[in-house]
């Protein structure tokens, strides 16, 4: 019998279209700080990040310290947004439906923040108590830690894990771990060179839609 195959969603830009709305938090944050110029192409080289590593990164392409004291300002701003707008990706709920098998979220997000996201936008329940956040692990993406801790607690052989992933951190966290590796374009921060880019960071497929990932499973051997 072939070992079953778990499947590792992330959550924002995957599960969720939260990447636009996350960036107008940090726009809005920033902003509020006396720190202007934090904008969408900068965030957009965050995807993926935990946010102290966003923080830091920020720092480095703009030069603005954000006060640790107010690193809660972040996602107060964001649950406001999340609550009032957040949706899910395009057909996830109907993927997540006929899905067979094991699944997990592997977030770059705080525990707080993914089961806020899943449960505004209905999708908590195909997950139950399966949720992992780099906030469990030493190192965030694009460091395997992540994968390998949610594959360790969901008892499966990294070999058999396939990693549905739509930034190249996440990507190469997943190649990093061992595992194969689904990049995903299908949310609203998608831009012209985004398949190009999770290619290059070692995407064994990159599908647009659900539909895609669907086929993709099904020919390694997983019915969804």
């Amino acid at each position: 019998m072939a070992p079953s195959r778990l499947i590792i969603f992330d959550c924002d830009g995957v599960l969720v279209d939260s990447e636009p709305l996350a960036a107008k938090a940090y726009e809005r944050v920033y902003d509020k700080h006396g720190m202007p110029g934090v904008h969408g192409g900068i965030i957009a080289q965050c995807v993926g990040m935990k946010q102290a590593d966003i923080i830091v990164r920020i720092k480095e392409l703009t030069g603005h310290q954000f006060p640790a004291s107010a690193d809660g300002d972040i996602w107060a701003e964001t649950k406001v947004l999340f609550t009032e707008e957040l949706k899910p990706t395009p057909g996830i709920g109907s993927f997540l439906e006929t899905l067979a098998g094991d699944r997990c979220v592997a977030s770059s997000s705080s525990v707080e923040r993914i089961n806020h996201s899943l449960a505004v936008t209905g999708l908590a329940r195909f997950f139950g108590d399966a949720i992992y956040s780099s906030s469990m692990v030493k190192n965030g993406k694009p460091a395997p830690d992540i994968f390998l801790f949610a594959a360790a607690r969901m008892g499966t052989n990294p070999a058999d894990c396939i990693v549905i992933e739509d930034s190249p951190f996440g990507i190469q966290g997943a190649v990093a771990a061992g595992m194969t590796a689904i990049g995903y374009t299908g949310g609203g921060h998608t831009y012209a060179e985004h398949a190009a880019r999770l290619t290059a960071a070692g995407a064994d497929f990159v599908c647009a839609d659900w539909q895609e990932v669907s086929r993709q499973l099904a020919g390694l051997g997983v019915p969804a």
